[in-house]
């Protein structure tokens, strides 16, 4: 979504950090291009005129024009004031982006927005998030009796997450099914009531009326404006609309995995005052994510967001595999088995693309593999060469002669120089396992990274703390961080720079 914006503020930013000392045209010659960057990307104009004034105020500081690398100190203030434009700035209250459940059960959540926003498909992944992730017994029920099978999808949704909801009784009007459904929360002891309200084609005295009606009966605790985030600029008009009838508590952002300007999600947080609390990351039931203003803006500026991705991991890799891996690389072995189990658990995490986003300064890294053609593919031709094995040569490589080369050619439909690069792939990884064993094994590795250790970020790897605790040192891990002064220079250098 942020792609084209990302590239943008990268050249701006390579000319300024190209340069030893900056002067105010030149910060100013800057703010211009970052304004039309923002522009571009449909960012609505009086929160474009905001960001850059604020930027400029503090760009053109002494502190900046006489720093020792002003290019840098220019790209922390415009990190600084995008986190703010999404939410996230100074005295923003973390907790004020979570759902309230202070509140008699069944806590009410009631869903608004225009028709095809996605309100009854994000209905259904917050019911399965509060299920799984916050531990709560959910209910879902459909208000829309205004488009054709709409409290049907609901029903199928509901039963695919395994969300109990509201039995439908034909020709029943909202307000009388929202009474309805709060009697059957209560009867069925549901700790949350969602509501999935109609939607129109545009915002109508209608709308609002039957809007205001329903809150009247169910008095939320919740009231979540569901915005496409396609919608661009018009996504504002929306949100002024609703902002002014009902009583929005948060904003749930959908379809962020798409190509749009993402001008949307810029432009929200400023212009209803509400909290961005959750984005749809994608079609499936589980793409949905609590929304974190730094972690978005490190996305856009390039700085990757290693802590999401530390959390993908937790989600994705399962314990006892990263145990038994852990205990083969201690003893310096990796076969190419092993192999194979890692690059399905890179295709589950969202494949090379995603990974490469997540991480810090691989935005051009990325962009050199889109040039080359280079995609999730490579990862199924992978599997498939090794599939193509047997499990004799899978745990002993070395078997791999030119005839073998030949038949697993054949077997996974590549050829012989593409298996020849799995093999060397392979011995480049057993090299570095056995490097890790002359360390002393992952207890010296993790004497690299402090006390905290890489047990503390990975699962598996001699810590208790799971992969859901975090890095070190990067907001969630219990250890002290990582001491920069014991990493090699290079990285030192990579975990320096913003």
């Amino acid at each position: 979504m942020f792609d084209n914006l990302s590239d943008r503020l990268g050249n701006v930013f390579d000319r300024l950090k190209g340069r030893g000392a900056l002067s105010e045209n030149d910060v100013r010659e800057a703010m211009r291009e970052i304004r039309i960057a923002l522009l571009e990307a449909d960012v609505a104009l009086p929160v474009v005129r905001r960001f850059i004034d604020a930027v400029t105020e503090k760009a053109i500081g002494q502190d900046v024009l006489k720093s020792v690398t002003p290019g840098q100190q220019v790209v922390k203030i415009v990190d600084d004031e995008l986190v703010a434009m999404l939410g996230g700035g100074e005295g923003a209250d973390p907790k004020d982006r979570e759902l309230n459940f202070a509140a008699k059960p069944p806590v009410v959540i009631m869903m608004v927005g225009l028709q095809g926003s996605g309100k009854t498909t994000t209905t259904a992944k917050l019911g399965k998030l509060l299920k799984e992730k916050h531990g709560k017994k959910a209910m879902m029920a459909s208000l829309d009796v205004n488009r054709p099978a709409a409290q049907e999808q609901l029903k199928v949704l509901g039963e695919q997450v395994e969300v109990a909801t509201l039995p439908i009784v034909e020709g029943q009007q909202p307000v009388d099914i929202a009474c309805r459904a709060m009697e059957s929360a209560k009867l069925q002891s549901a700790d949350v009531l969602l509501l999935d309200t109609a939607g129109r084609l545009h915002v109508d005295e209608a709308l609002m009326a039957e809007m205001k009606a329903i809150a009247g009966v169910s008095a939320p605790t919740e009231v979540l404006l569901v915005v496409d985030s396609l919608t661009g600029q018009d996504a504002v008009n929306v949100a002024q609309s609703f902002t002014g009838e009902v009583p929005l508590t948060g904003v749930v952002l959908t379809r962020m995995d798409g190509d749009a300007r993402g001008g949307a999600a810029l432009s929200m947080r400023y212009v209803t005052g509400k909290p961005i609390k959750f984005a749809g990351t994608g079609e499936k039931l589980d793409a949905i994510e609590a929304f974190d203003p730094k972690r978005v803006a490190g996305r856009i500026l390039g700085m990757g967001d290693v802590v999401s991705l530390v959390e993908k991991a937790a989600e994705t890799i399962k314990a006892d595999e990263a145990e038994a891996l852990a205990k083969k690389m201690a003893k310096g072995q990796f076969d190419l088995e092993d192999l194979r189990m890692q690059l399905k658990q890179m295709q589950s995490m969202g494949g090379l693309g995603m990974l490469a986003g997540m991480l810090p300064g691989m935005k051009k890294a990325k962009a050199a593999m889109a040039a080359s053609s280079m995609d999730d593919k490579v990862l199924v031709h992978m599997d498939a060469i090794i599939g193509s094995m047997t499990p004799k040569e899978r745990k002993n490589p070395a078997l791999m002669n030119a005839k073998r080369k030949k038949r697993v050619a054949a077997g996974s439909g590549t050829d012989v120089q593409t298996v020849n690069k799995v093999l060397k792939m392979h011995q480049e990884m057993g090299r570095a396992m056995k490097q890790i064993k002359k360390m002393g094994g992952l207890k010296g590795l993790g004497a690299l990274f402090g006390k905290g250790g890489m047990g503390a970020a990975m699962p598996g790897l001699g810590g208790s703390g799971g992969a859901a605790g975090g890095l070190p040192g990067m907001g969630g891990g219990k250890g002290p961080g990582v001491d920069m002064n014991t990493l090699p220079p290079d990285l030192q250098d990579m975990l320096k720079k913003k």
